[in-house]
């Protein structure tokens, strides 16, 4: 009864139905086979990928650009665009090892080729900000003390929000202090690098791990310059001074 199932799924597939129900099972059971999405979106934020399963408002495909929110940075905007139908992408969700692009869709979506952009800008400002509070976080350090750590973040267009563990409020004095570290760091001008390592010699090497989070045994390192090495699987500006100021 599965195969026959997997099958009317392929062939609903085909037309472009989106799946519910039994049929949603079935189409989560291919998923399944087809392993985990592979993310692109640090390389191009423009790619041709493949259709694999509707679920819901979910769009899944092979291979995305679009990046799923988390660690703080929220998901990518765009489109994905195919034979007479797109989507108009505005939420991006990481279920199961698998990338779910949800947005709204105009005609009849089919299964196979297709071509998914990234809003370019809106990434870039993201972008921004993400290195900004990697950039916050060593200036905090610096100035308040080490027993400061990173205890959530918001990172998103048009503003971030960086919370940490202190005993009491900044001066007026220490937030200009900081303030003028930060841009330091943006107008030298340094470049930001990434590598993956093993877990524990990125921290035995300096590397800032966030308490709390879980991390495998290969980790992704972000390193700017000399200034900041943090563990981190968000995307990143390629040199600081790309973020222009911060306030």
């Amino acid at each position: 009864e599965m195969a026959q199932q997997r099958e009317r799924s392929r062939a609903g597939s085909r037309k472009g139905s989106v799946a519910h129900g039994d049929e949603a099972d079935a189409e989560r059971a291919l998923l399944a086979e087809s392993g985990p999405t592979e993310f692109v979106g640090r390389d191009t934020l423009d790619t041709s990928a493949t259709v694999l399963a509707v679920i819901g408002d979910g769009v899944y495909l092979d291979r995305t650009p679009f990046y799923a929110e988390s660690g703080g940075q929220v998901s990518d905007h765009g489109t994905i665009t195919g034979a007479g139908w797109s989507v108009s992408v505005s939420d991006v969700r990481k279920l199961d090892g698998r990338i779910a692009a949800i947005g709204m869709a105009s005609g009849e979506i089919t299964f196979g080729p297709a071509h998914a952009v990234v809003l370019r800008e809106r990434r870039h400002d993201t972008e921004r900000n993400h290195t900004a509070t990697h950039l916050l976080h060593a200036a905090l350090r610096h100035v308040l003390g080490e027993h400061v750590h990173q205890a959530g973040s918001l990172v998103s267009p048009d503003r971030l929000r960086f919370d940490f563990t202190h005993h009491g409020p900044l001066t007026h004095d220490q937030l200009v202090t900081i303030e003028a570290q930060v841009n330091a760091g943006v107008w030298t001008a340094a470049p930001v690098t990434t590598r993956e390592s093993a877990y524990a010699d990125a921290v035995a090497q300096g590397a800032m791990a966030l308490f709390g989070d879980k991390y495998g045994d290969v980790v992704r390192v972000v390193e700017i310059s000399s200034l900041s090495v943090e563990l981190c699987g968000g995307t990143h500006v390629r040199n600081t001074a790309e973020i222009g100021l911060i306030r």
